[in-house]
């Protein structure tokens, strides 16, 4: 049975009937129908009545080298010939998760060796929170226990990753959160800034409620700060220039380890292989996932400091944590390759010094100057608009439903964004050119167009 033999109307009737999605309300989805994708090439996808879709998301942040890569489709059956499955307990391994480790230890930060695997965000994050706190036992420290995070942030949708995010409608849902993670302010000058207060200024005050919730808890309990570069699924928030110097500065001061998370911005999202270097972070852990395989395959590296593998290793006895797929030899040859073609590329330097600048431009002389939008911001291939009623108050529309509209209208137009409240973001693959940029700001444009005098009027 193959979907080609369904109308799009029957597989909507069929996702309705068995599909629960992730992050939806089911009753309403089960009014309209999801949108059918089914196919994908390069920068685009397409629906199932054939739709043609600039894809501004890379999928879900992760599509870095974009669709239709035969090289990594070649990879995997390849593998799966070869070793579909083997396991990595028992002192076992196989060779493309140890020949993967070799490969990030070479393009992580110079203190970074380790690396753990898992199949998602979630999972690795799990894992981060899990070993800062087996470490600190290790160490002798069991009451260091307590992680900081920030409000806004997305650390996952497992209990641990929604209690280290900070997102309220996931704590809603919870009924019952990992405990000792308290949340503190995000780095969201457009928002938070004090009248006159410069971007400087307000990100040491954003460190600053860190430093608070340090000496709040006792540095002797607090075991970690964990922080996104730049906060992505809470809207792309991007940190002032003070801000990772101070939080560095801070977690050195009280001994707090540093837990990155770039499940979003690492593999060249920023321009650099990790966010960690274009902030110049020096961290304990870095989640990663998503495009470390393009999303062609499930796959996440925790990697993991020398500070903390050296006290594993040296203390000795067992971590009682891991996974089926953990390592999955598949899924690793995928990433083998998508790395490959990251550098053979020339994509990374691409985003940095091109699209990146560009794309930035773009947004601030195109859009930013539309009547709706109160701010636009990018780094690399990573960017926000805020959409108000007021340029000048920054007043928002009433309801909260700016950002749906204007979604909606965009990917009409055919250019594919996401909602967070009234703000549209957008991560689109590395492999955009300038031309793909310019096409994104010619549909966005149209879909604000569309959408002022809807939202005028309802207020």
């Amino acid at each position: 049975m193959t979907y080609q033999n369904f109308s799009r109307a029957q597989l909507q009737a069929i996702d309705s009937a068995h599909h629960l999605h992730p992050f939806t309300d089911h009753k309403e989805l089960r009014g309209t129908g999801a949108r059918m994708i089914t196919r994908a090439e390069g920068p685009f996808i397409y629906d199932s009545e054939g739709t043609q879709i600039l894809d501004g998301m890379a999928g879900l942040w992760c599509v870095n080298i974009g669709y239709g890569r035969e090289e990594l489709a070649n990879a995997a059956y390849d593998q799966m010939k070869e070793l579909p499955f083997y396991n990595s307990f028992f002192r076992c391994t196989t060779p493309t998760p140890v020949m993967l480790a070799a490969k990030l230890a070479e393009l992580a930060p110079a203190n970074v060796n380790q690396v753990f695997y898992g199949s998602s965000g979630s999972e690795a994050n799990d894992t981060a929170l899990r070993l800062v706190r087996h470490y600190w036992a290790l160490e002798g420290k069991p009451t260091k226990r307590v992680v900081i995070s920030r409000k806004s942030a997305y650390h996952g949708s497992s209990i641990a990753g929604a209690s280290l995010g900070g997102m309220d409608g996931m704590h809603s849902q919870l009924y019952g959160a990992v405990p000792d993670i308290v949340h503190v302010m995000p780095p969201y000058s457009f928002e938070l800034a004090l009248p006159g207060e410069s971007d400087h200024d307000f990100g040491l005050r954003a460190a600053g409620a860190v430093e608070q919730a340090i000496l709040d808890a006792g540095a002797e309990n607090v075991a970690a700060f964990i922080g996104e570069p730049v906060l992505g699924a809470g809207g792309v928030k991007i940190p002032p220039a003070s801000y990772w110097p101070e939080i560095q500065r801070i977690c050195d001061k009280y001994d707090v380890l540093l837990m990155i998370d770039e499940v979003i911005t690492g593999y060249g999202r920023t321009g650099a292989w990790f966010a960690s270097e274009t902030y110049g972070i020096k961290a304990d852990t870095i989640t990663t996932a998503k495009a470390l395989t393009s999303g062609y395959q499930p796959l996440s590296a925790l990697l993991v400091g020398d500070r903390i593998a050296s006290t594993l290793v040296d203390k000795g006895g067992e971590f009682y944590h891991g996974y089926t797929y953990s390592g999955h030899p598949v899924a690793c040859a995928v990433a083998l390759k998508n790395l490959e073609i990251i550098e053979r590329e020339g994509l990374i330097d691409r985003v940095k010094d091109d699209t990146g600048p560009y794309f930035a431009t773009a947004l601030a002389e195109r859009i930013g100057t539309h009547d709706l939008i109160g701010e636009t911001r990018a780094i690399g291939l990573m960017g926000a608009i805020e959409i108000v009623k007021d340029k000048g108050t920054r007043e928002r529309f009433a309801g909260g439903a700016s950002g749906d509209k204007v979604r909606d209208l965009s990917i009409a137009n055919g250019f594919m964004v996401r909602s967070v409240g009234d703000t549209i973001i957008m991560a689109p693959p590395l492999i955009w050119t300038r031309e793909h940029v310019d096409m994104a700001c010619d549909r966005l444009a149209k879909a604000l167009d569309s959408a002022e005098a809807d939202l005028r009027r309802a207020g």
